[in-house]
This record gives structure tokens, sequence and C-alpha cells, in this order.
């Protein structure tokens, strides 16, 4: 109990004058926006909209509408839905500089961008009987929001555009609930016209994060803190290999202001179940989720230096994908390469819009 306690200690977030501390010494003003500033800040337009999910939670969206430049032609765009992983926010999305971001590039590109931000993160903490300083409001796990938040979010972007279709774009625990949910609710998968898994965190036999070994070694413990806020922890350097291939230099101070960001200790303990098992099922109990049931179009990639989403267990996921356009494995890359590399819109992004302009004249 004392080492856990201690391991914790280590983890957790910097104290109020720390921060006032790191404040202080923030390279980029990004360090200190909210997703909507930050998006203001490099000059594309900016939404918000609160959506309401079936079981009371307020998921909250961010669009980019359109590039920096207004569009010539004011015709509906084709929708991209972008859903960020474990302890992220919409923010990941836009945190480098404009040309290095997918969200801003999806934008610039012709696209009608939206950036989800699941229930448990700085931006979805309201709910309509609950408050966040209840322990019933962290009953929840991916599960849920594979089941209620995705549905919700999906559904509202879709008769907000008009589309009948949107592409999803999803990383690590946003490819989780995507497989789950597309798998589970066929009418939902029907308004998918392609799914793009980035690191996509499924089968985790082989996965080699210290957080994920500390937590399976506690997860009992854990169990006995209740469904509490599990947030604002210091673990980037617990699940990357290196800093190579994205901006720690100058850009550190924006991606550790944003992340690691909240969510609950239940959907950690179902994490840690998913790794123990070495595959996602429903929490506490199998079967497995009936991902090879997916009728939607779907391009992985996965990267060979990612501890937490290893390439070796993407393998073992591809059989099960039915409807597989494309698998792309970048030898390099870690599981931050998928977000902020500098490279990323070379060896993934550019191919990415090429699927997205050839899918567009594909029905399914």
């Amino acid at each position: 109990m004392w080492l856990l306690m201690a391991v914790l200690l280590l983890l957790q977030a910097p104290s109020s004058s720390e921060g006032a501390s790191k404040q202080k010494k923030a390279l980029n003003p990004e360090a200190l926006m909210n997703v909507s500033q930050i998006i203001c800040h490099k000059g594309y337009p900016s939404e918000e909209y609160e959506v309401l999910t079936d079981d009371g939670y307020y998921i909250h969206l961010n669009r980019i509408p359109h590039g920096r430049e207004k569009p010539k032609n004011r015709g509906a765009k084709p929708v991209v839905f972008l859903q960020h992983g474990i302890f992220g926010e919409g923010s990941h999305w836009v945190e480098n500089l404009a040309n290095n971001s997918l969200g801003f590039i999806l934008a610039d590109s012709g696209y009608d961008v939206w950036l989800a931000n699941s229930r448990g993160t700085s931006w979805s903490r309201r709910h309509q009987h609950l408050s966040a300083d209840q322990v019933e409001f962290w009953d929840f796990s991916f599960h849920e929001m594979a089941m209620f938040d995705l549905p919700a979010a999906i559904d509202f972007v879709l008769q907000k555009t008009g589309q009948k279709q949107l592409h999803y774009v999803g990383y690590s625990q946003g490819c989780t609930i995507a497989f789950i949910a597309f798998s589970s609710i066929p009418e939902l998968a029907q308004k998918v016209k392609m799914f793009f898994a980035l690191a996509p965190a499924v089968s985790l036999k082989h996965s080699r994060s210290p957080l994920m070994k500390i937590l399976v070694l506690f997860q009992r413990v854990l169990q006995s803190f209740g469904e509490l806020l599990f947030a604002n922890m210091t673990l980037l350097d617990l699940t990357v290999t290196s800093h190579e291939g994205w901006d720690a230099q100058t850009r550190l101070d924006v991606y550790t202001s944003h992340y690691p960001d909240g969510t609950s200790v239940k959907n950690i303990i179902h994490w840690a179940q998913a790794w123990s098992q070495g595959s996602q099922s429903h929490p506490d109990t199998p079967p497995l989720y009936p991902l090879e049931q997916m009728p939607v179009p779907t391009a992985v990639w996965s990267g060979g230096q990612d501890w937490a989403a290893d390439w070796r267990d993407v393998l073992q996921l591809l059989p099960r994908i039915s409807h597989l356009v494309t698998y792309t494995h970048i030898p390099d890359w870690n599981h931050w390469d998928f977000v902020w590399g500098l490279d990323a819109p070379g060896r993934l992004y550019s191919s990415m819009l090429s699927l997205m302009e050839v899918s567009q004249y594909i029905q399914h």
C-alpha cells in the first residue's frame, strides 16, 4: 500500500505554487489556452457545442468549420471527427504549429473538423443530475464512452452539418471506443465513411508501458479509492521511449499543459483488466467485444517504438478487422509521433488525406 502511495505521489501534478512557476516559464502562449483559444490564436474559426448523452453526461465538442481562408464554396464540406486518447483531450490535434497539426491541416484541406472531448476530461465534466464532486459521476470507463459518448456526438455532428456520413480518426483509446461502438451499434457504423486507426490500443498483450504495469500491480488497491478522478499526473516520460521525432524542446510546455487530462479510476481499472487479459472485453466479465462484426472500412497505423500500442498487438488485431483497407507500420515512431510528430504530415497525414479523397466515391 505504501509503495502505491509513493508511486502516485511521484506522479501527482505540481502544486499551485509550482503551477504558477510553470506558467511563468511557459515558452508558448498556447500553454495557457483552452482548445478554442488555441484554434483562434492560430487564425482559424472556432465553434463550441455541448451534446447530451443518453445517460446524462454533457460532452464538449470543438469545431473548426473551415481553414484560415474563407471557403469560396459555401456548400457543405466533408466532415472529419477526431477522437483523442486516454488522458488526452481535443487540444491534441492542434498543439503543434498549423502546418504540423492534423486538425488545422484537415481544415485547410477543405474539411469540416470536429474535436471530441470524452467524459471526465476538463471540458466534459457536466451531468444532468450529478456533480463532478460526486463519486457517482465517475462511474464510467471507455465502455460508456463507446456506447454513449460516440453515438451522441456523431449524431449531433451529422445533424449539424447536414451530412449522412463522416470520417472518424481515432488515436489510442480513441480507436478502442470506436472499435467497440462501430461493432456493437450497426446503425452508428453506417454513419462512418472510413475509420482511421492511429496506434490502436485494443490487444495489450505486448504493451511495455511502465504505467500500465504499475496499475495492474495495484489494481485491487485502486478499486478501494472509489470512482474518483484519476488525472493531472505527469506520465509523459513513463509511456514513451524517447522524445525524438516531436518538438520536445520548443513545444513541451504546450504538450504538458494539456496532457495528462482527466479520467476515472474505473476507466483505469478497465484498462488494467484489458492489459492482464491481453484483449478488450466488457468491464469485469467476458465476452470479448465483437470487433469482427464492424462493417466500417478501416485504415490502421502502428509504430515500432510504441510502448503503449505495441506493433505486435496491432498485428494480432488486424485479422479481426473485416474491412481492412490498408495497414502501415512506421518502425521508428513512438506513441506520441501520431499526434505530435514533426514528420507526421509527410509520413501519415498526407496518406490519410489521400484515402479520404478516394473514399468520397465509395459507398458502404
